[in-house]
């Protein structure tokens, strides 16, 4: 109480509707009046509510098997009393998982009070997914839905004696067994609250003892279930990083030391099967030093990096680190120090490194890509800077490297880490030109990735570009069509989706020419009678003066060429029939390589004034010699009669 009033309202009130639910309430020996507030809302909600009293027993597993023995749902949800439900909830989640064939579904969670949760497994929706290829197993707590098939074919229950992490074995074992996974992160379905009181069990339950039974468990469920290679990896890497720290800087630096001792030990054991040399590459500078500490048990050092990372938590500014052969190292503690022996590999964040990057150019003229901004590696210093542009090819792996012009930037880094860092020297310019950016020759088509290899003090790392930019640097595509001197080429520069990095697109990989072109429309030209009007859109960004034009052939090697005169994203094309000798033409627009057949002239495009205008077969008069008569004759073709003799 009261939490419990508003959890069950909530499940009550759900929109997949009364008729879908059933509601389970486990009083566990309750002595705070939840046992007669359950009792008033069994009478609110007849049919709905059922109550279970029993006695306590001391933790949520006994009252959670004791409610799944009772369910007859298709699935079910574990809600603590505590928390509650988005009004959509339970609709959106049964439609996930009737929709995608998966046995549990995730939706998103959020702290209420200053609750902390796990969030790194709902950056986005995910339909159909496992607990390999996710990040659902870094939330291990039961507060999911579940397919109640899954849960009685493999007999699972919540293991009762473990006052806390009694819900990992359970949940683990029931996404290891899943037939799929789905994620909700576009909605908020459940509110977690971190009690005023204190009373949530995983805060009232205090010492390493308790924490280290449930993560000995684990670990032993790891090795019977999942095969060594990296999915046994994946989930080794959750409690390396997740349940050891939170063991040592919660629990055991508040223990007496021998008890201390005894614990540090024991962690060391529990660990051992599962941290290995190979797992280095996907571990943080600071958990490599955590778990090489204590599985040496050096507990005087765990406790001084306990206490080093708290500083570091409350501190604005980043670690400094050490460069050295083209290494960068974390000034963690005991680097190099020589009493410690604690390897370089543990504090090697080269790979690591922050690359932190603006646009503030980016722009096509010609066959030339200019592009500007700056790049930095983060807590590296701007001296001897050799950053340079990479353009890759997204299939072929084809690279080349361009240089860079490097340009000051004083004062940038000042607003952040306390100023400790400054980047001076951060800023490039520079020129991609289509026609010799392949070591002097053209770039062959494709879409060419854009990077930069960011590089200073011996160091080098390479990111793309674009996702940080310029309020007034566009990443809508920009297809051009332009004379390289041999000829002309399409070029397109856009940006991906989602991570909207810039790319050259060459060759209409992506994005077509024609897509650019347009009819708007045939007439006669208004005090011209013998010229038809031609008019269009073109929204190329750019293409060569007089490179577009109508051109009609007569079948007969007789052609014509009008140039169409440019507006605002249109054009007009005149096209005088008194310049066509008789006969049928067809034609087409033309730009470089492309083009567009005309369009059919309209049923009723009348004659011009003052002209006769037969169609062919029929006999064609006109009021005098040298006046043309067009008129629409088979779709695109267009006839031109002579005047009779």
């Amino acid at each position: 109480m009261p939490y419990v009033t508003r959890s069950i309202t909530s499940v009550a009130e759900q929109t997949i509707g009364r008729d879908a639910l059933e509601i389970i309430a486990v009083n566990d020996g309750s002595t705070d009046g939840t046992a007669k507030e359950l009792e008033r809302l069994a009478d609110e909600f007849p049919g709905l509510l059922q109550v279970v009293h029993q006695e306590n027993s001391g933790g949520p597993s006994a009252p959670r098997n004791a409610g799944l023995g009772l369910a007859r749902g298709e699935f079910v949800f574990f809600l603590d009393a505590d928390d509650y439900l988005g009004p959509e909830a339970l609709e959106r989640m049964v439609t996930m998982a009737e929709k995608n064939g998966t046995d549990i579904v995730l939706g998103k969670m959020v702290g209420i009070g200053g609750r902390g949760l796990p969030m790194s497994m709902f950056r986005s929706n995910q339909p159909k997914t496992d607990v390999f290829n996710s990040r659902v197993y870094w939330a291990l707590n039961p507060l999911k839905l579940f397919r109640r098939r899954l849960l009685e074919r493999h007999a699972l229950r919540f293991p009762t004696g473990m006052p806390v992490g009694e819900d990992q074995p359970f949940t683990a074992l029931a996404y290891l067994h899943a037939s799929g996974i789905s994620v909700i992160a576009d909605y908020d379905c459940l509110f977690c609250t971190l009690r005023e009181d204190g009373g949530n069990i995983t805060v009232r339950t205090k010492g390493s003892e308790p924490r280290l039974r449930f993560l000995a468990a684990m670990v032993d469920l790891i090795l019977e279930n999942v095969p060594p290679g990296p999915g046994r990896d994946h989930l080794a890497h959750r409690h390396l990083t997740v349940d050891v720290p939170h063991v040592l800087d919660s629990h055991l630096v508040h223990e007496p030391r021998t008890q201390q001792l005894k614990s540090l030990a024991e962690m060391a054991e529990i660990i051992a099967p599962l941290w290995h040399e190979g797992m280095n590459d996907r571990l943080s500078a600071m958990a490599r030093v955590r778990l090489h500490l204590v599985r040496h048990r050096m507990l005087d050092e765990v406790l001084e990096l306990v206490g080093f990372e708290k500083e570091l938590a409350d501190s604005k500014a980043a670690t400094p680190v050490l460069l050295d052969a083209g290494r960068a190292y974390a000034r963690y503690p005991f680097l190099r120090d020589p009493a410690r022996a604690v390897p370089d590999a543990c504090y090697d964040v080269t790979d690591q490194l922050g690359v932190r990057h603006r646009v503030s150019r980016a722009e096509l003229r010609g066959t030339a890509l200019h592009l500007a901004g700056h790049a930095y590696l983060h807590r590296v210093e701007t001296q001897d800077v050799t950053t340079g542009l990479v353009l890759r090819e997204r299939d072929s792996g084809t690279e080349f490297r361009l240089p860079v012009t490097h340009t000051a930037t004083p004062g940038l880094g000042a607003d952040a880490d306390e100023g400790a860092y400054a980047y001076d020297l951060a800023g490039f310019e520079a020129v991609v030109d289509i026609t010799t950016a392949a070591d002097g020759k053209p770039l062959d088509d494709g879409l060419w990735d854009i990077s930069l290899a960011v590089g200073a003090m011996g160091v080098s790392r390479e990111v793309r570009i674009g996702s940080k930019r310029a309020d007034d640097v566009s990443g809508k595509a920009s297809t051009r069509v332009v004379d390289t001197g041999a000829g002309v080429r399409a070029v397109t520069l856009y940006t991906t989706n989602p991570h909207g990095n810039f790319t050259l697109d060459l060759g209409e990989k992506k994005h077509g020419v024609r897509s650019h072109l347009r009819f708007d429309g045939v007439r006669w030209a208004t005090g011209a009678p013998t010229e038809l009007e031609i008019a269009g859109g073109c929204t190329l960004a750019e293409y060569p003066e007089h490179a577009l034009a109508v051109v009609l052939d007569d079948g007969h090697r007789g052609s014509a060429s009008f140039t169409a005169v440019r507006g605002d994203g249109t054009f007009v094309v005149r096209v005088n029939v008194t310049e066509l000798t008789a006969g049928e033409w067809t034609g087409e627009l033309r730009l470089g390589d492309w083009s567009l057949p005309l369009p059919v002239l309209p049923k009723k495009l009348a004659p011009p004034s003052g002209a006769d205008g037969d169609c062919p077969g029929t006999p064609s008069r006109s009021p005098a010699p040298g006046i043309a008569s067009p008129c629409r004759s088979r779709g695109r073709t267009w006839s031109r009669r002579s005047p009779a003799s």
